[in-house]
């Protein structure tokens, strides 16, 4: 197939702080979230005036993609729409409609398989298709890009940038951390035509960062921003309760790679930088986040190579992975069936 644009589809978030509300209820819309949580989220974005930083982290993701298309003789305007919150993806796909648009690929900001980070983000594309209508152009997400170096090395590169931030004197009794978004155990155990995906997935990208940033250290994966009903099991422990129990045990320093992430949206600034911080200066521990690949020119790099795959002659050759887990263009359809909630 021949394309004529790429769309970035991401999250989205609130650009005024009369938009938080309304955005989280979007965002958690039959899920059960309790309304204390919800406030308690609330808080979070005002505490930096109401405002997400992804929007912005999308801008800036697009004129970079922008100038290294132009760098390298791709045609092919860039759109943008979000699950969640303006630009909305149906009015972005109705504006594509208009342009003249006729088919697309979709680059989407989460790295991962998954129901919430993969299959739910097919299922926003083919609802803004139906909302367009019969004329809207024909869209295909690009793969998983776990794996993919342009991903893998700036994460492995900030570890290294982190480490150099702590005492070298403490380097017996630093560990790195790294983590992702939890899901409900159920999500997890449905991730991936075979299940688990999503957590194997994590599991080998924090193998090949530690193993290429910091191979002697111990390292440990764990979860980040819960936001369910208490009663439903999530994927564990929660990245407090791990900096608490491998202070006790006697690490005294800890870098926390946000590897689950592409940029330093609330969940990073918000989760990372001041509850986990916190957490790590209650129970004595130095604390260094590494930073997440944002614009990093190789994670750029990579948006145009997952392109080339699709576009060019031979883009099965031009495939560059990193890690021996498989992966595919599509999804299939047993993919990642969201589970019952209670």
């Amino acid at each position: 197939m021949v394309y004529d644009a790429l769309v970035l589809v991401s999250f989205g978030g609130p650009e005024r702080p009369e938009d938080v509300l309304p955005f989280l209820q979007n965002v958690t819309r039959g899920r059960g979230v309790p309304p204390e949580r919800l406030a308690e989220v609330v808080e979070h974005y005002q505490h930096f005036g109401g405002v997400s930083p992804i929007n912005q982290q999308c801008r800036d993701l697009i004129a970079a993609i922008e100038d290294d298309f132009a760098a390298h003789g791709v045609d092919l305007p860039i759109y943008w729409g979000n699950r969640n919150w303006d630009p909305m993806l149906a009015d972005t796909v109705a504006r594509m409609r208009d342009d003249g648009i006729t088919s697309a690929l979709a680059f989407v900001t989460s790295a991962y398989g998954g129901y919430s980070s993969c299959r739910q983000y097919q299922e926003d594309i083919a609802a803004a298709r139906a909302a367009v209508g019969p004329d809207a152009p024909v869209i295909e997400k690009l793969r998983q890009f776990w794996d993919h170096p342009g991903f893998v090395e700036p994460h492995a590169d900030a570890v290294r940038a982190a480490l150099g931030r702590l005492d070298p004197a403490q380097r017996a009794t630093t560990r790195l951390v790294f983590t992702a978004h939890s899901v409900p155990l159920s999500a997890a155990a449905a991730a991936g035509p075979h299940g688990g995906r999503y957590t194997a997935q994590l599991a080998e990208v924090a193998r090949l960062v530690h193993a290429a940033a910091a191979p002697d250290l111990p390292y440990d994966l764990v979860w980040q921003s819960r936001s369910g009903p208490p009663q439903v099991p999530w994927l564990e422990p929660d990245v407090n309760d791990h900096l608490a129990a491998v202070a006790e045990a006697g690490t005294t320093a800890v870098v926390v790679s946000p590897i689950g992430f592409v940029s330093d949206h609330l969940e990073v600034v918000w989760d990372l930088d001041t509850e986990a911080r916190e957490t790590a200066g209650r129970v004595g521990l130095d604390f260094a986040r590494a930073a997440t690949p944002g614009t990093d020119p190789r994670f750029v790099a990579m948006v145009r190579e997952l392109v080339a795959e699709r576009t060019e002659p031979g883009g099965e050759r031009l495939r560059r992975r990193l890690g021996e887990l498989p992966l595919w263009d599509t999804c299939p359809t047993v993919c990642c069936v969201p589970a019952r909630r209670p």
